[in-house]
């Protein structure tokens, strides 16, 4: 069963090498327990709801609305293990159809409530928690919505039910033959209607593209109306109508169908691991990769301090000293970087693209290792967030914080980042470990990732205290340097108060615009995407 208050199944465990936490106890100090509440006290504590009717399609039990309440952030485990969710969902409606849900846009309004677009809740940034609202909240949960509804060989688009999760898209299209190739870390649970309300951007992007590159069409019910897009391969009918979904957040309706461009499965497909002597000289290699169009389909590398704890939570002990000395004979020392690559087509594509690869990786002095460490990442890629669990139950917290930004701001931003994480706590004289990565990959610039690791406070306030002010820092850090606040996780409550620098006064106030003309009573998903004073 998927966990309640932590990431992924309650039957997968992510454990730890004891090398391991003595490290973390090293570079971030000894660990301390972190809490959980059991599952009947935080039962116990789900008050009644508020909705003045029933509904045979909502349930008002405390059980799912207590499974509905929040998503994945770290304010949102703050909530969960410490007990304190503010607010609670008052209804959790499962539709099975676009009918259900236009029935439930007709319940709405007779209950006075508000709906929050629910698809694997997954959110790092506030995207399906209940807003501090008077109006009763009514989550509505897409998971049962997410059959295959048309496949077009011919013209290689396939329609799905907008609730279908990674796993059931993929394992439908591979039934037939074909891929739509969107791998975000969170795609066993996250589904299609999430990944374009949200602008996501799956692991192997270069090649696949990200959502918005496979978005064909669709339909969205407003609760003005229905609004459809025809798949058209191209448009000159005005401005692009399907720009307004992606990346809507569920602030205009529920998109209860996308129809999207698919792949036929590869022919080949490999991973593969480089390591560099230094961040400068892999940063080099990948654009030149990038800018060269040479057609890779991942291309992920770690600064020196991401590929140094990345091996030692590895664990093999044994294989990593045998690495270690390979690159020190090869002159890679302290600041080597790892890469990942992956080439993907038919045989002879894949050879004559890993060559290439290889050879320019070469020119700035990476050495190529083989297939064994990029076989361990792609199996562990879907794996790595269940470490969350482990480290918090060690009383250690994660968070994490992307961006994108052209290659030219890019080294400076990712030391600016980086000195903001690991300077924000001493002021309470803790320690944070922060490390970076570049992942998504285009001829103009690259998608930063940050990971910072610190350790719990002996209470939520202080927590989330210590969250918020490395949020504040390193977003105030990417603004400062050109980037985006948000390369592919959205905006939530998060990123509210930073979308102004990005789209302006006169873009919140578009936003605001379109979202009254969809939804005049404020009843999508309030408080999400588009600041209140825009409104």
């Amino acid at each position: 069963m998927k966990r309640w208050n932590g990431w992924g199944d309650d039957d997968i465990e992510y454990p730890l090498p004891p090398t391991a936490l003595a490290f973390l106890g090293k570079v971030v100090g000894a660990p301390r327990m972190g809490p959980t509440t059991p599952w009947a006290v935080a039962l116990a504590c789900v008050p009644p709801s508020r909705l003045r009717a029933d509904h045979p399609l909502v349930a008002t039990d405390p059980a799912p609305r207590l499974r509905h309440a929040r998503g994945q952030s770290l304010p949102d485990w703050v909530a969960l293990r410490w007990n304190l969710i503010p607010r609670y969902p008052d209804g959790v409606a499962f539709p099975r159809e676009e009918a259900d849900i236009a029935e439930l846009f007709a319940f709405a309004r007779r209950t006075g409530a508000c709906l929050i677009p629910y698809g694997g809740g997954t959110s790092v940034v506030g995207h399906i928690n209940p807003p501090a609202d008077e109006r009763p909240v009514l989550t509505v949960a897409l998971g049962r919505m997410r059959r295959l509804l048309h496949l077009d060989e011919t013209a290689r688009l396939a329609t799905f039910a907008a609730g279908v999760s990674g796993p059931h898209l993929e394992a439908q299209l591979r039934a037939h033959g074909y891929t739509l190739g969107h791998f975000p870390q969170s795609f066993a649970y996250s589904t299609l209607g999430g990944w374009i309300a949200t602008r996501s951007s799956g692991q192997q992007s270069l090649y696949y593209g990200r959502i918005e590159d496979t978005f064909a069409g669709g339909s969205l019910l407003t609760p003005v109306g229905r609004l459809d897009l025809p798949p058209f391969p191209a448009s000159a009918a005005g401005p692009d109508l399907r720009q307004l979904i992606l990346g809507s957040e569920g602030r205009l309706g529920i998109l209860t169908r996308a129809t999207m461009r698919v792949r036929p499965l590869p022919e080949a497909e490999e991973f593969h691991a480089v390591f560099f002597p230094s961040w400068e000289t892999g940063l080099t290699a990948i654009r030149t990769l990038v800018q060269a169009e040479v057609p890779l389909s991942l291309l992920r590398l770690s600064d020196a301090v991401e590929t140094t704890t990345t091996l030692i939570l590895a664990g093999h002990p044994r294989l990593l000293g045998a690495l270690e000395g390979l690159l020190r004979r090869r002159g890679l020392g302290e600041g080597k970087c790892l890469l990942i690559f992956a080439v993907t087509g038919n045989a002879e594509q894949v050879k004559t693209r890993r060559r290439l690869a290889i050879a320019v990786a070469h020119t700035q002095g990476g050495v190529h290792v083989g297939r064994l460490m990029g076989n361990e990442w792609r199996k562990n890629r879907f794996r790595t967030p269940y470490l969350r669990n482990t480290l918090w139950d060690y009383g250690y917290a994660v968070d994490t914080l992307e961006t994108a930004l052209p290659w030219s701001a890019l080294p400076a931003a990712h030391q600016a980042v980086l000195t903001a994480l690991k300077e924000a706590l001493t002021p309470w004289g803790e320690r944070v470990h922060a490390f970076a990565h570049v992942s998504h990959l285009y001829p103009t610039g690259a998608a930063l990732y940050f990971t910072c690791l610190f350790r719990l406070a002996s209470d939520p306030e202080q927590t989330l205290a210590y969250w918020q002010r490395l949020k504040t820092a390193a977003s105030h850090a990417i603004l400062a340097h050109g980037g985006t606040i948000s390369h592919q996780h959205g905006v939530g409550t998060d990123h509210l108060p930073y979308l102004v620098a990005e789209k302006g006064e006169t873009g919140l106030r578009v936003l605001a615009d379109l979202a009254r003309a969809c939804d005049p009573d404020g009843m999508m998903n309030p408080g999400k995407l588009i600041p209140a004073e825009s409104l």
